[in-house]
């Protein structure tokens, strides 16, 4: 019973952020969360990845991201390379302008996240959420 309500603490409490961010318009310009996550994934990572490996990253089925990437790659935000090692794959990375607007989106909603985690809880309680999160992350993908 313990688990099922952290459970649903956890996914209410991402739930009233995820309406909270989303709700402030002005930050997204003209991106979803969706796509900004796109981006902030790719700007993470040190070299271009496959939609597979993407995927596993971001919340979306396969041909839902599959349609993401082609329309952020169709605004200049994304690019598409072949896949030096095996011709029918691809490697995604950001493009100049995706770096460029993923960084000045994020800037945003940095601030907008810091100033909602640290109004509800104390730099203590910030340092145990992490924790808490980094283990059951972490035990999940041992067990996947």
């Amino acid at each position: 019973m313990r688990a099922n309500d952290a459970w649903e603490s956890l996914l209410a409490a991402h739930a009233a952020l995820f309406r909270q961010f989303n709700g402030h318009r002005e930050i997204w310009a003209d991106l979803s969360m969706k796509e900004y996550d796109v981006l902030y994934t790719l700007s993470k990572c040190p070299a271009p990845v496959s939609l597979s490996e993407l995927n596993r990253h971001v919340l979306l089925s396969q041909p839902a991201m599959s349609r993401m990437v082609d329309r952020l790659a169709g605004r200049g935000l994304v690019a598409r390379n072949a896949d030096p090692e095996d011709g029918r794959g691809v490697h995604l990375s950001l493009t100049g302008p995706g770096r460029e607007l993923q960084r000045r989106i994020g800037r945003q909603h940095a601030r907008d996240v810091a100033g909602a985690m640290t109004s509800a809880l104390t730099q203590d309680e910030l340092r145990q959420l992490a924790a808490i999160c980094r283990k059951l992350a972490d035990a999940t993908e041992k067990n996947n």
